[in-house]
């Protein structure tokens, strides 16, 4: 019988959530904007992070009648190897954001489907599926698909040169995780039946995606 490992969480710097985001995530990079990034750290080693945000659309909560405040995106669950399920983990992170922003009473997230996802982990810890987004613009920018705000983020609003070309980008699962009971019964009408796995599609979140573990001043 294994042992169950000692999991802490707890802020993440930057440097540490940058490390994570562009070695462990599919995405290789960290999202645009201001940023809560929590730490996850295995039997006292750092295995990642999970970071909320206000994510690419300012009026995120507008839908479900909440200020900017009140609404967040889980913007990436970045994980190397590890013991722990990502549910757990993702669940623990929820329960930290919450006990240190008690104003907030809604996280949506976004499963992309043309990255073989389907929203399994938000499946199994009961999030409301509410449904596809509709198509928005991406760019690719130095060979990278990018979200417009986080393109602007990065590289301003005359980007020149670095801008290569625009297109359609994907329509992605939409999750809802309520966060009070109110907002629980504001919103359950809006869920429909969850979205099947795509066959053989990559793993969701890969425990191995390669990369050295981060120093100590990242851990800290």
């Amino acid at each position: 019988m294994h042992e169950k490992p000692n999991l802490k969480i707890d802020w993440a710097t930057h440097e540490a959530a940058k490390y994570a985001c562009e070695n462990w995530h599919y995405s290789q990079c960290t999202p645009a904007g201001k940023l809560v990034k929590i730490g996850v750290w295995e039997n006292s080693k750092f295995i990642g992070v999970v970071i909320f945000s206000r994510g690419a659309n300012n009026t995120l909560g507008k839908p479900y009648g909440l200020e900017q405040d009140e609404c967040c995106e889980l913007t990436r669950i970045a994980l190397n190897k590890h013991a722990t399920p990502v549910s757990r983990i993702m669940k623990l992170a929820i329960f930290f954001l919450k006990k240190n922003s008690p104003n907030l009473k809604l996280l949506i997230s976004f499963a992309d489907p043309e990255q073989g996802h389907h929203g399994g982990v938000y499946q199994a810890t009961n999030w409301i599926y509410c449904g596809m987004t509709k198509a928005a613009d991406e760019y690719f920018v130095h060979g990278k698909r990018m979200h417009g705000r986080s393109m602007r983020a990065l590289y301003g609003t005359h980007i020149g040169k670095d801008f290569i070309k625009k297109v359609l980008g994907s329509s992605k699962h939409r999750y809802l995780m309520p966060l009070t009971d109110e907002m629980k019964s504001k919103i359950k009408h809006l869920a429909k039946p969850y979205p099947k796995r795509v066959t053989k599609a990559p793993s969701e979140f890969p425990s191995d995606s390669g990369g050295a573990v981060p120093t100590h001043a990242l851990q800290q």
